[in-house]
């Protein structure tokens, strides 16, 4: 039996949904609405002192990670077989393309984060 390398992919659609659904809305109402309309937070509060603070912390450079990361191969995957849905079989090219750019936006993210220090 031919071994894949689907379940990997899943496994990241999945944990990108999941992240997405429960931390994507939580992100949007505080850097969207509260923090610029100061009404729970502080006006400063998404100052660059504060999130570059965030971020040198090794936890920090992790969440953003993660955020990132999982959102990239989330959407990816769900344009991927959107395609497929609307009747577009784009096959192998577009997997490769649409998993390869998650892969290098996450390393993207990965390399700035480190650029940054600790």
């Amino acid at each position: 039996m031919k071994r894949s390398h689907e379940p990997i992919f899943w496994s990241l659609f999945g944990a990108g949904g999941m992240l997405s659904a429960l931390i994507g809305p939580a992100l949007i109402l505080i850097t969207g609405v509260l923090a610029p309309l100061a009404i729970v937070l502080s006006p400063d509060a998404l100052s660059y002192a504060h999130v570059h603070a965030f971020v040198l912390h090794p936890l920090g450079k992790l969440a953003v990670l993660a955020v990132i990361a999982l959102f990239l191969f989330h959407g990816c995957h769900r344009m991927l077989h959107s395609l497929h849905d609307l009747g577009v079989h784009a096959g192998h090219g577009a997997a490769v393309f649409f998993y390869g750019f998650a892969t290098v936006g996450s390393l993207v993210c990965a390399a700035l984060l480190f650029a940054i220090g600790f």
